[in-house]
């Protein structure tokens, strides 16, 4: 019987009017992985992590969650399935709190249930949130932003969940403690991560497999390994 669990693109084609953003993109991610999705600005990444949370439609082509077809559901039905986006730019209600934007998280699907072991949890996590759960999200570091943005994308525990370029603007020393979380995440929960990420060394570092885009076509791909092991990775494909 074939396997018909994890992530999978057959085709997929996204347009806004005449410009082609993702053009023909088949790839799968394999439960309990994490796959990078590479290249440059402008290379069709955010507009794929779109289309399989639903928040873009696609002109072509299939989305597969677990062996079924969630191409023309609604963004919510999608996260009902257990499919997760944290979109980039660290999108955050600002006047709110740190704690009040994880409650809006918690209650958009679950009105009940324990809020405050699951955000006490969060603070375990991310220590340095702790002190500041009743600070405005708009006076946190982006550091503490992406924590912040992270822990409400996990907080229904999703068994996919899409990254859109974690690292962006973020200080090294703040960007190892975001990946390795990312790492445990996969590791301890099995969750099923997609990463987009310019930096390919970064994302390759803790990825199982990756697909490099250019002009919205998939042209590089394999395990992470390999693809880190391309000193013409870089040069070739990443730069515009």
């Amino acid at each position: 019987m074939p396997d018909i669990t994890g992530l999978e693109i057959h085709g997929l084609e996204v347009r806004y009017g005449p410009v082609e953003a993702v053009r023909g993109v088949t790839l799968r991610a394999e439960p309990g992985t994490i796959t990078a999705i590479l290249g440059a600005n402008g290379a069709g990444k955010s507009s794929l992590m779109k289309a399989i949370s639903g928040l873009v439609p696609a002109t072509a082509g299939r989305i597969t969650l677990d062996g079924d077809d969630i191409t023309r559901l609604p963004p919510h039905e999608r996260a009902r399935r257990g499919l997760s986006h944290a979109l980039e730019g660290r999108r955050l209600f600002h006047r709110m709190t740190v704690e009040e934007n994880l409650k809006v998280a918690w209650d958009f699907r679950n009105r009940g249930g324990n809020f405050r072991a699951v955000a006490d949890r969060v603070y375990e996590q991310f220590p340095m949130l702790a002190p500041r759960r009743q600070t405005p999200a708009g006076m946190l570091s982006g550091g503490q932003q992406q924590m912040v943005i992270l822990s409400a994308a996990l907080i229904h525990e999703p068994r996919y969940l899409l990254l859109d370029e974690p690292s962006l603007g973020l200080a090294p020393v703040i960007v190892q403690q975001i990946f390795g979380f990312i790492e445990s995440v996969c590791r301890e929960r099995g969750t099923t991560i997609l990463l987009c990420e310019q930096v390919a060394a970064i994302a390759l570092r803790v990825a199982h497999s990756g697909c490099v885009l250019r002009r919205g076509q998939v042209v590089r791909g394999g395990p992470a390994v390999e693809l880190a092991a391309d000193p013409a990775l870089s040069a070739a494909y990443l730069g515009g």
